[in-house]
């Protein structure tokens, strides 16, 4: 674990366990960043739900294992992937453990069926995300999650990359956003368009002077926000907006801010009458794809909702990704 990751404190009988489970798959090669945070999940409900429990029962475990509310059925396989593995970590330490069956889960949602939203859709969330007040528990969410919001729908970024977000990641002067060790262990550099960036400036001077180390969107405590949070205000925002919801895996998820980016950018292009096959690496690079192979399914979706694109008038919502004049002005 490097220094910079905070020291994962357990709870449950079970516990040291996890923490020795965790150790190896790291002394192995493997980061072991998803799996940990899935298992301190684990220990935390099973720190409530049995506290007494030395052994990994069946009941408690089938428990926490069942597939949530807007859960997609990729999500809790992997959920069940690690808890199957820790079970027979158990196991090989002599320690009875249940081991759930894979069916647990249900199947991967197959196929590529995100929910792009319009953009007066995106204008009523990012307004209701303006009209979130300060509480007790969150006295900076009025200030932070606007920015946050802006950042996934503005940018395309992933909710991981924006609440790791450092302060030395974000440098407001030259108007760049620096994404380190995201998926497929990749960095890149982001330059958010100009209005963003002026955003930015604002809410990092109501934050005032802080260390290069502290988290830019910090919660309560300094740390980061947890993504199961962010999730929540945004199934909140949705109802505010007067979006309705389709069910679990049909969306609109959170994620869908990163396709609905996407779907958009290639729209404005289309409209300035771009080259959007030259356009998709730019795009591939904006998101953090490691090739345009998974940039392309954008452009059937892209066709697919908007058929007689040349006849709808483009909202006036601002850049996505900005122009070469506005990056050159910052």
């Amino acid at each position: 674990m490097s220094s910079s990751e905070p020291k994962i404190v357990f709870r449950s009988p079970l516990g040291p366990f996890m923490e020795q489970f965790i150790q190896e798959r790291r002394a192995i090669g493997y980061r072991y960043v998803t799996g940990a945070y899935q298992l301190r999940r684990f220990d935390r409900f099973l720190a409530d739900e049995a506290p007494h429990d030395e052994t990994l029962t069946r009941a408690p475990t089938r428990k926490w294992l069942a597939r949530r509310p807007h859960e997609s059925g990729g999500a809790q396989q992997n959920r069940v992937g690690v808890v199957r593995q820790f079970a027979k970590f158990l196991l090989g330490q002599g320690q009875p453990a249940y081991v759930p069956e894979r069916a647990l889960a249900a199947k991967r949602d197959n196929g590529f069926s995100p929910r792009v939203l319009t953009r007066a859709e995106v204008r009523r969330v990012l307004e209701a995300t303006d009209r979130f007040t300060p509480t007790a528990r969150s006295p900076y969410r009025h200030l932070v999650m606007p920015e946050v919001f802006r950042l996934l729908y503005g940018c395309g970024f992933r909710v991981g990359e924006v609440l790791k977000l450092r302060v030395a990641d974000v440098d407001l002067h030259r108007g760049v956003v620096a994404v380190r060790d995201s998926k497929f262990r990749k960095d890149r550099l982001v330059p958010p368009a100009a209005s963003l960036v002026r955003r930015l400036r604002t809410y990092d001077a109501a934050l005032g002077v802080r260390p290069a180390s502290a988290f830019f969107f910090p919660s309560h405590r300094g740390g980061p926000w947890a993504s199961s949070s962010i999730h929540g205000l945004f199934q909140k925002l949705l109802f505010r907006s007067g979006i309705p919801h389709r069910g679990i895996g049909r969306g609109p998820r959170l994620h869908d801010l990163r396709h609905t980016f996407a779907v958009h950018a290639l729209l404005r292009w289309y409209r300035e009458g771009a080259d959007l096959d030259a356009r998709l690496p730019v795009l591939a690079a904006y998101l953090g794809h490691t090739s345009v192979l998974g940039t392309q399914r954008y452009l059937h979706l892209t066709a697919e909702l908007f058929p007689e694109v040349t006849r709808r008038s483009d909202a006036a919502f601002g850049d996505v990704i900005p122009r070469r004049a506005d990056h050159e002005a910052h």
